[in-house]
């Protein structure tokens, strides 16, 4: 057989194969009534289905390593700039950087796969199949990036608009009388439905000032975990109070006024914006219709006295 049958037919295959496992892990999964309906058939059917999620998790967990490492950053400081992008996007797992690099690698040879068996079935094996290929391949590889770009832009945004409710009522529970670790724990609390991002973030260093670690860093991990500049200031002017003993509900009412005032600027700003923007749609659909109104029965009657005349 010819390499223009042979490449194509080797790329459909592996297509092929792969949408077979990709729709059997989405179609193959029972219901929970099902699976209750087997447990009380067959009692044992419970732990031999744990054993094979945990050795199916086991080979992930093993193949991870192996595919992030052809990715992996070669300096520290490539490391924690992927620990913080990750971080940002709400992904702070130790494991989250190599799970990333590997989806990455898989992306990239998936994406290979893809645009070489539509270059080859569909163009032979010329000089645009082989573009088809780099694009398949460059595809997949930036997509895992573009996606974890904007889950982080959408989780900055949401922190950014439901920091003031939770830093309000930060305030108001510290000048309550509840200490910091307190008055945040009762924020994760109170907005774990209307803010969950923050509440997530509050709990996570709520939970790691009760294992220990110093407030300082702290909070100096809280503004670099979410990356959103509220934060940031919010975490330096407690790490302040904290260091030269100052009122911490002080600190925070001088915050929440700060940031108030901000988002009423901004507002401000954009209404101003406004006029400016709204130019192009009354000049692109607007406008021509009003035109065709008023000046379309006088250019009707102009075209008939002339046809008349």
């Amino acid at each position: 057989m010819s390499p223009e049958i042979i490449i194509p037919v080797s790329a459909f295959c592996a297509i092929a194969c792969v949408a077979w496992v990709i729709l059997n892990l989405v179609t193959g999964k029972k219901s929970r009534a099902s699976q209750r309906l087997d447990e009380l058939r067959d009692p044992g059917s419970r732990k031999r289905r744990e054993n094979d999620n945990a050795s199916v998790k086991n080979v992930l967990e093993k193949a991870a390593p192996a595919l992030s490492n052809v990715l992996k950053p070669k300096t520290e400081a490539e490391q924690s700039k992927l620990k913080i992008r990750l971080a940002n996007a709400g992904f702070s797992g130790p494991n989250a950087p190599r799970n990333f690099l590997a989806l990455k690698f898989v992306g990239f040879i998936m994406g290979i796969i893809f645009g070489a068996g539509y270059g080859f079935a569909n163009m032979g094996s010329g000089g645009n199949s082989w573009t088809s290929f780099i694009i398949g391949g460059g595809a997949g590889f930036y997509i895992p990036e573009a996606m974890l770009t904007l889950m982080k832009m959408s989780r900055q945004q949401k922190i950014f608009l439901q920091l003031p409710d939770a830093l309000d009522l930060l305030v108001v529970c510290v000048e309550a009388g509840l200490g910091l670790d307190a008055a945040m724990r009762r924020v994760s609390e109170e907005l774990a439905n209307g803010a969950p991002e923050v509440c997530q973030e509050l709990a996570t260093a709520n939970m790691q000032l009760q294992m220990g670690k110093h407030r300082r860093d702290v909070l100096h991990d809280l503004g670099i975990r979410t990356g959103v500049d509220d934060m940031r200031a919010l975490a330096a002017i407690l790490i302040q109070a904290d260091r030269f003993g100052s009122s911490i509900a002080q600190a925070l009412r001088v915050q929440s006024d700060s940031m108030r005032t901000k988002r009423r600027q901004m507002a401000e700003e954009k209404a101003q914006g406004a006029a400016v923007k709204m130019i192009f749609p009354l000049v692109l659909f607007i406008f021509p219709g009003i035109f065709v109104i008023l000046v379309g029965p006088a250019g009707i009657q102009l075209m008939d006295n002339i046809v008349n005349k």
